[in-house]
């Protein structure tokens, strides 16, 4: 009979991001800027899209659902990596490492549905413009938004429920600064075949899936644009599009890196993580704010009331 000696891990240890000694100080205050600026950007979305009567559309509505998002998606790692940074103990229980988990997938992967609604939204409005307002009417622009957070939360604890219901007994040191499933199924001492197999086809695939609808959106868009008779016009059309379809180009680029290759070098997949779960939710408000007339004139506009008021 086969010895199982497994030990029951009740704590993890979160090694972070490989570095020098000196630069925990610039990295601690890098990392920082990135969580305040993101918090701030997003959180001027919120409020201009909510204040602001003219953005009240379906566009703006998921926009203001993928702020909500990003600031939740940095909450759920960067605070955690913060500490780390000043803490010689950087420990994570198993219940909050399952937790770190599970809700970093439910972001991640409610985010990419989102994007595939925006694409399908953007078609909607270019394509055919005289049935817009039927098509994406506010019951089923609510309908589309329920069915991205329950997709993504069902997705979410697929995996959260397949790696965590795994032994470990190699170790409880993750080589990466927040619990997430490729570092995490190295230290499992049984067979992670079943996983992995989860993994292409659940997040590759829904995530090539995704891609494939928005790459199909848009080619019907650039279609439509082409024929679009004046210059002025087609570049007025593409540029309620060219936002989005930035922010899906950083969005889904670095995943593919890791999820598809699960015994992938750490640093290469530390680089691309930290890319698309800090950097992408800090550059969707910039993004969406220098490319977009309407947002900047909304700002403006409850900037303008605001020092109104102060006077």
């Amino acid at each position: 009979m086969e010895n199982r000696n497994y030990t029951s891990v009740k704590e993890f240890v979160l090694l972070g991001l490989p570095h020098a000694d000196e630069l925990t100080i610039p990295l601690f205050i890098l990392f920082l800027s990135i969580y305040v600026c993101t918090l701030l950007g997003n959180l001027l979305i919120l409020v201009t899209v909510r204040v602001d009567p003219q953005l009240h559309t379906p566009m703006y509505f998921f926009l203001f659902n993928l702020s909500i998002l990003d600031i939740w998606l940095s909450s759920v790692t960067l605070p955690n990596m913060l500490v780390n940074f000043l803490d010689v103990k950087k420990s994570i229980s198993f219940s909050g490492c399952a937790m770190q988990l599970y809700f970093f997938h439910f972001c991640a992967s409610t985010e990419c549905f989102l994007y595939t609604v925006m694409a399908y939204d953007r078609y909607v409005a270019i394509c055919h413009p005289l049935y817009y307002t039927k098509i994406m009417s506010k019951t089923v622009c609510l309908k589309m938004a329920a069915g991205t957070w329950l997709t993504g939360s069902i997705h979410s604890m697929i995996h959260t429920v397949l790696t965590f219901t795994l032994p470990f007994c190699r170790s409880n040191l993750i080589q990466y600064f927040f619990c997430d499933i490729p570092p995490i199924l190295k230290l499992a001492c049984s067979s992670t075949y079943i996983n992995e197999t989860v993994i292409l086809a659940n997040i590759g695939m829904v995530g090539l899936g995704c891609f494939v609808l928005i790459l199909v959106s848009y080619g019907h868009i650039i279609l439509a644009i082409l024929k679009i008779s004046t210059a002025e016009g087609r570049r007025r059309t593409f540029s309620t599009c060219a936002s989005h379809l930035t922010v899906v180009i950083c969005f889904f680029g670095p995943p593919v890196v890791i999820y598809l290759r699960p015994h992938s070098l750490y640093s290469v997949d530390g680089a691309f993580a930290v890319f698309y779960t800090m950097v992408t939710p800090m550059l969707n408000p910039i993004i969406y704010t220098l490319r977009n007339k309407e947002v900047k004139s909304a700002i403006k506009k409850l900037n303008g009331r605001h020092t109104s008021i102060n006077i």
